[in-house]
């Protein structure tokens, strides 16, 4: 019989779909969170039990202190007891910033640079100076970036149009911008002439500006007249106002935006390590800081087992167990200099964990967002491995997953449902797995897979010719177009440098969605994000007579005492903060005016309260219908117009990405892991979106580990054999049914998952 604190008690849990449900979870076990996406999952484990526990760790400083913390409001529950300090790991994207690689996210960077600055030749002085961050180390031409961003020339001019039909497509240089204006205006240059038709002594002063020591005037035209000023060439004023200022502070301009008109390349001063050549003369057994940024992890170990000096070997003994944590969760490939940013979704979840597996502390409670998500089954088993060793040092290890290799090793399951969003939020089943009988989850726990035995034939292709990013080994490969096309692999075998950089670069009108953020809000809606909330709008003036912006609740229709936000969070000082409904509009963020008027015998409010299927019957507008039927297509119809995306999960995020792309006209999708967050029902769904869209003529092409989809897939191209250096090549091509008879690793998976279920 367990005693009461081996257990984490909860009661009345109400937090977003969550209806009034109790449960205990046992403490020391592996406990999975399973479920469709929507049912409830993230709502116990993240919005509730994480957050409690969270906060009533910071009860423990003092209150000045804990004003400077991040500060979680109480979860809506009527009890929660007996929690435990948590590590989360979320699947939320890793290292916003451009400078964030594995060495800085892992703590290993200071280290290093501790090391040499201790026994490095010859020697230099403080660890700070090895940093590209520091004034000393930074090296002068690309201040510590390791690449130098120019304007690509025909990135931003159409050359084929004048200026007026915006052949400048940089939009703040635009005729839509104040300064695409000055130069229709500034009588320089003619702009209804294409460009390419300008002399060539006129094309170099509008790209480029006037000979160096010249001024040449292009008067800027206010409403007082026109106003002296000199003219400096697009490509200069690009430099000077996007590239070489903080873009953050500008406005209506992103990183992204610029970056989409520019080029970028290493550094040819420092060759990509950000550092000055004083630093870069430094070094040990023959190796500089940057040579050792750049070695594979498991080329790193060595040299540092290498050591000798009594001092240096001290500070490597430090760093050898971050990096032996990598290596053994089979990323030894990796370098300390890998930026962040270009992990795949694998490899960044498993540095995650590494970051969070050295320490010896007990009796925490782990929480992980689907920590398969972007492995290889051969990788989903090493994970489980890690799992089991967390629960063996007395740690309660909580896990939302899909994976039902995952789901197996569990001690304790719980499933939410019975469905997702109003029909989720109650505990259809707790208990072992041998009980699970009737749910979505034990239906799919016998699950065999389905290898297409009749796969489309194709007699075109899209061709890539000796691909060389990264990784890859310049390989050729052909890819059949409109047929659905599977690209597997280990992780780091090169799936993404061949179809997310190699590929587009040859077919630039691809459509690609990857596993990027959406830019959730909580102001941001379904309907706005697909792009129906104007026509919405519209209808409504229409109908009524009224401005459009009565109906927005950012706009003139926001309830006034809560400006548009449906709810209050008053200063309350010290105390934790607490969020209450707006009484004024009751929550709905309208006033009472925008909602006094109706279309077809619903206000604003109510007609945003429509599930997606209720939509699909109540709007008569083809556009809306189009893309309502979208968000139905991806296995939504359950969510209202008006759910704000910041509420959604992870797979429901992952959908209406998909949804949002799906209503574009192209002849090829390219999707990265499209399976991420999904429940195994839900897979169904989503491949019956894919071969719908093939059997009207689209080639869709997915970059996936998810077994369903390689064997439904018509064509299977596997990279390996391993990440790295020893990956970059093509170790398979052909048919589901002819990978039976391979010898691959996906090869090996398949074969199992034909013969037993998954």
């Amino acid at each position: 019989m367990p005693k009461a604190n081996d257990e984490i008690m909860l009661r009345g849990l109400k937090e977003n779909n969550l209806k009034n449900i109790d449960l205990n979870i046992p403490k020391g076990k592996i406990i999975v969170f399973t479920g469709l996406s929507g049912s409830g999952k993230s709502s116990i484990v993240f919005d509730t039990l994480a957050t409690e526990s969270r906060r009533q760790m910071t009860l423990n400083y003092p209150h000045y202190l804990r004003y400077q913390m991040p500060r979680y409001e109480r979860p809506h529950a009527d009890l929660m007891q007996n929690l435990s300090p948590v590590v989360v790991v979320e699947q939320r994207a890793v290292g916003g910033n451009s400078r964030s690689t594995v060495g800085t996210y892992m703590d290993i960077h200071p280290l290093t640079r501790l090391l040499f600055s201790r026994i490095g030749k010859p020697s230099i002085g403080s660890a700070n100076e090895f940093s590209s961050q520091s004034s000393f180390g930074r090296c002068r031409k690309c201040s510590g970036f390791g690449e130098v961003v120019t304007p690509d020339l025909n990135k931003i001019i159409d050359f084929d149009k004048s200026l007026r039909n915006y052949a400048v497509k940089f939009k703040p240089l635009s005729p839509s911008g104040w300064q695409g204006n000055w130069m229709m205006t500034c009588g320089l240059f003619d702009p209804d002439k294409p460009i390419k038709d300008y002399s060539e002594e006129k094309r170099h002063l509008l790209l480029h500006g006037p000979p160096e020591g010249e001024k040449v005037n292009a008067p800027f035209h206010t409403k007082n007249g026109p106003q002296r000023h000199d003219w400096d060439g697009i490509l200069p004023r690009f430099t000077r106002l996007y590239i070489n200022r903080d873009v953050s502070k500008l406005k209506g301009v992103s990183q992204d935006d610029i970056l989409a008109v520019s080029t970028r390349v290493f550094c040819p001063t420092c060759k990509g390590s950000g550092l000055n050549l004083k630093v870069l003369e430094c070094r040990i057994n023959g190796l500089n800081i940057a040579e050792y940024d750049q070695l594979e992890l498991t080329e790193l170990l060595e040299e540092l087992k290498n050591i000798k000096d009594p001092l240096g070997e001290y500070i490597a003994l430090q760093a050898i167990p971050h990096i032996k944590q990598l290596v053994e969760m089979g990323l030894g490939y990796l370098s300390l200099s890998r930026k962040m940013g270009t992990l795949s979704g694998g490899e960044a979840q498993r540095v995650k964990i590494a970051r969070h597996l050295g320490s010896s502390l007990n009796n925490i409670t782990y929480i992980f967002d689907e920590p398969s998500a972007g492995l290889h089954p051969e990788e989903v088993d090493m994970l489980i491995q890690m799992l089991k060793s967390l629960k063996e040092q007395h740690n309660t290890v909580i896990i939302i997953e899909h994976d039902l290799s995952v789901i197996k090793v569990a001690d304790e399951i719980i499933e939410m449902g019975p469905g997702a969003g109003v029909d989720g939020g109650e505990v259809v089943y707790q208990g072992k797995l041998t009980r699970l009988k009737k749910s979505p989850t034990a239906t799919h726990l016998n699950h065999k897979l389905k290898i297409n035995k009749n796969p489309r034939n194709s007699n075109d292709y899209f061709t890539i010719n000796r691909a060389s990013n990264h990784n890859l080994k310049n390989i050729s490969v052909n890819l059949p177009k409109n047929v659905l096309v599977s690209i597997c692999g280990v992780s780091g075998s090169g799936k993404s440098s061949l179809m997310m950089e190699a590929f587009p670069e040859i077919y630039p009108e691809t459509i690609m969605v990857g596993q990027g953020s959406i830019g959730i809000s909580s102001r941001s809606t379904l309907a706005t994000y697909m792009g129906i909330m104007d026509d919405i709008r519209s209808i409504f003036s229409k109908e009524t007579g009224q401005p459009a912006g009565l109906f927005s609740f950012n706009s003139s229709g926001a309830c006034l005492v809560c400006k548009g936000k449906g709810v209050i969070k008053p200063d309350v000082a010290f105390a934790d903060p607490v969020t209450i409904a707006c009484e004024a509009c009751g929550g709905t963020r309208y006033s009472d005016e925008a909602l006094s008027y109706r279309y077809q015998e619903k206000n604003i409010v109510e007609i945003l309260e429509l599930t997606i299927d209720q939509a699909m019957s109540y709007f008569k507008i083809p556009k809306i219908i189009k893309r309502v039927n979208t968000l139905k297509e991806v296995g939504l119809g359950y969510l209202t117009l008006g759910q704000t995306t910041s509420s959604l999960s992870g797979g429901e995020t992952q959908r209406l990405k998909l949804a949002s792309h799906l209503q574009k006209e192209g002849q090829v999708y390219l999707l990265d892991e499209p399976s991420l967050g999904l429940h195994t029902k839900d897979n169904g769904k989503l491949l019956e979106v894919f071969q719908n869209f093939v059997n009207r003529g689209n080639s869709v092409i997915i970059i996936e580990h998810n077994l369903d989809f390689i064997a439904a897939s018509d064509w299977v191209i596997e990279m390996g054999s391993g990440g790295g250096k020893q990956g970059g090549e093509i170790i398979f091509e052909g048919t589901p049914e002819e990978m039976l008879h391979a010898e691959t690793l996906t090869a090996k998976w398949l074969k199992d998952g034909v013969r037993n279920p998954v």
